[in-house]
């Protein structure tokens, strides 16, 4: 007697999904600091306010106002003297941004205090170049550069001033209290004479910046 043996095969069972990347990485969860708060000393000339995170410092040299409303931040005077910037729960992109301000605003400090002054001298080989200042020192007409026709005509930021230095030949004098009014309109002065289809390491004419210093000198 032959007796037949039927093997039932049982049906693979379905492997377990495993989670896409995406998925992985949508559950990382980033860490956050609870606080991180830096302050500035304000000094005993210099009058200070802050009102909507837009800051108001007053010295002798003038006002300068400034607002950082793009910033999600915290910013309070904790006293008279002293001006407080806080992240609460920030990442570290968040929380680099508390020192930022700080640097700012010591900066406007400085300015209506010290005042900027940046320096530039005329470069030239052959051509001299030729500076006049009008409406009040705050347009500047650049002419002869490469011996060209053209007149290169730079307009200050409001509250800098351009003038040629007396006690300097082909020198230029940028002031402000802004420091980011003198260093762009030094940059714009620069930029207009960008030598243009031409080997730059061997044409150098242009009007460069030479020095970086405050209007009122400060002692050592």
């Amino acid at each position: 007697m032959v007796s037949s043996i039927i093997i039932l095969l049982a049906a693979p069972k379905e492997l377990p999904k495993l989670p896409s990347f995406r998925s992985v990485c949508s559950v990382v969860v980033k860490m956050r600091t609870i606080n991180s708060n830096q302050c500035v000393k304000i000094p005993k000339d210099i009058k200070a306010s802050v009102k909507a995170r837009v800051v108001t410092i007053t010295g002798t040299r003038g006002t300068l106002k400034r607002s950082f409303k793009h910033l999600a931040l915290d910013m309070y005077m904790s006293d008279k003297r002293t001006l407080k910037v806080e992240k609460w729960f920030g990442t570290k992109k968040e929380l680099a941004a508390v020192r930022t301000v700080c640097s700012h605003i010591e900066n406007m400090i400085k300015g209506v205090t010290f005042g900027f002054q940046y320096k530039m001298r005329a470069v030239y080989a052959h051509f001299p170049i030729n500076c006049v200042t009008s409406e009040q020192n705050s347009v500047i007409e650049i002419r002869n550069f490469l011996g060209e026709k053209y007149i290169r005509r730079v307009e200050m930021a409001p509250g800098v001033t351009v003038v040629n230095s007396t006690a300097q030949k082909d020198e230029l004098i940028v002031e402000g209290n802004d420091i980011e009014a003198v260093s762009g309109s030094a940059a714009l002065i620069q930029q207009s004479t960008t030598v243009k289809n031409k080997d730059i390491r061997k044409f150098l004419d242009g009007l460069y910046v030479s020095e970086k210093t405050t209007v009122v000198k400060v002692e050592a």
